[in-house]
This record gives structure tokens, sequence and C-alpha cells, in this order.
């Protein structure tokens, strides 16, 4: 009998959890923009739960542009002080130069690949520890964990569901 992910199955369906688990953890995701959206949301979570980003994702999406990767690239200082006064994302220096420099790496390797999936694409599969050394030299604010599960949430790693879910029975994993 399939059954849910533990730390989903006793929540109601309108929960964030619930509609993430359901909806975009471990789903793939093919547009550059979606891919730097999940990076940013991920790289906030550090130190924060990651029930306060579900709740703020809306506002990450508008304060960035729709993670749209051209237009966060060419922030200003004057961005980067909006940003930092957004009391609707989370407002920390140094996750806010990270979005800007890493939406400035992306478009250097949509240069070199085509896109931000096709240079993800060029390296799966690969282990964890791998994928990290590559992120912590590509990125900035990329360790273990938020690597990890930017990886797993986007479908490059498992673990993203338990083995008898029905959502995770029904990916498709690149």
């Amino acid at each position: 009998m399939a059954s849910y992910c533990e730390f989903v199955r006793d929540l109601p369906e309108g929960n964030v959890h619930r509609q993430y688990h359901d909806h975009h953890y471990g789903f793939p995701l093919t547009d550059d923009n979606e891919l730097f959206g999940r990076l940013i949301l991920e790289i906030n979570q550090a130190g924060l739960s990651w029930e306060l980003i579900l709740k703020k994702a809306h506002n990450f999406r508008a304060a960035y542009a729709n993670f749209d990767i051209d237009t966060v690239a060419g922030y200003t200082d004057e961005d980067r002080a909006r940003l930092l006064q957004d009391a609707g994302i989370i407002r920390n220096k140094l996750k806010v130069n990270a979005a800007i420099h890493n939406a400035q790496q992306i478009q250097q390797l949509q240069a070199e690949f085509g896109s931000f999936k096709a240079w993800l694409d060029h390296h799966h599969p690969m282990p964890k520890a791998d994928w990290v050394k590559l992120f912590k030299k590509t990125f900035k604010f990329t360790g273990g964990e938020i690597t990890g599960e930017f990886l797993i949430s986007t479908g490059y790693l498992p673990g993203a569901h338990d083995m008898g879910c029905p959502v995770g029975q029904a990916l498709v994993i690149p």
C-alpha cells in the first residue's frame, strides 16, 4: 500500500509543507529562472525554518524580479539596498549578495553550456560530495546542506520522497 512521506503524512492538504511536497519537492525543473529561484530559496533557508521560506516564497519571487537571472545579475547598489529593506524576504546582506553573484555566475554557465540546466545535466550524475565541491567553487553561500537540498528538491539527487510515496513514484527523474 502506497504511503505518503512520513514528514507530511498527517498534515492537512492546505499546509505549506504538504503543498510543497505534493507539487514541488523532487520535481525536475527545466527553466533556468525557476532553478535559480529554488537556489535563492534554499540559500535563504540557511539558519531558518523551511516553513518560513515557503510562506515568503511569493515575496522572494516579487523581490527578485520573478527570479529572472538577467535582471538579478544586473542589480545595482540601489537594488541591494531595496532588498535589505524588504520585510517580505530575509534581509541578510550575505544572502542578498549571494543571489546577485550567483545570477552572474549562472549567466557565465549559460554562455558556456547553453543553460544552467545544461550545466547541471553535464555534471549529472555525481555523488553529493562532488556536487558540493563544484557548487562551492562556482557559487556563493552554497555549503553541503544548501547544495544537497537544492539538488534533492530539483531531482538531481535521490531522497525527496520515501519509497512508497505516491508522489515520488510518479516523478520522472533526469
